[in-house]
């Protein structure tokens, strides 16, 4: 189970866009998330006619690790980390996964 998902809020931990904080817009792969509003490069574009864009300078928003951001908690205006919470159904009998804040204890709404 995947800790932070696709439009979570988080808080950037290390590196040069620290502090920033952004809405998780996709996942790249199993470690790798693309935050909005962070990592953002200038990429040099060559015009293309037959796709029909024109060339130039644009901001291309690049990848980060999983690791270096932190859910934010908008009870305590903080990062915090997630837990896993193991709960059973008793109906179905089926073990059911929640994310919590490890600091509060609350379930994560997604």
């Amino acid at each position: 189970m995947n800790k932070i998902r696709k439009g979570d809020q988080v808080v950037v931990t290390t590196g040069r866009d620290k502090g920033k904080r952004g809405t998780v817009t996709r996942r790249v792969d199993d470690e790798h998330i693309v935050v909005e509003g962070v990592n953002v490069v200038k990429k040099h574009v060559k015009p293309n006619p037959l796709k029909g864009t024109t060339g130039g300078v644009v901001d291309k928003t690049l990848p980060i690790h999983q690791s270096n951001v932190a859910i934010w908690n908008a009870a305590t205006g903080k990062a915090d980390r997630v837990g896993i919470k193991l709960g059973k159904d008793p109906k179905t009998n089926k073990v059911t996964r929640t994310r919590v804040f490890k600091s509060s204890g609350q379930e994560i709404k997604a």
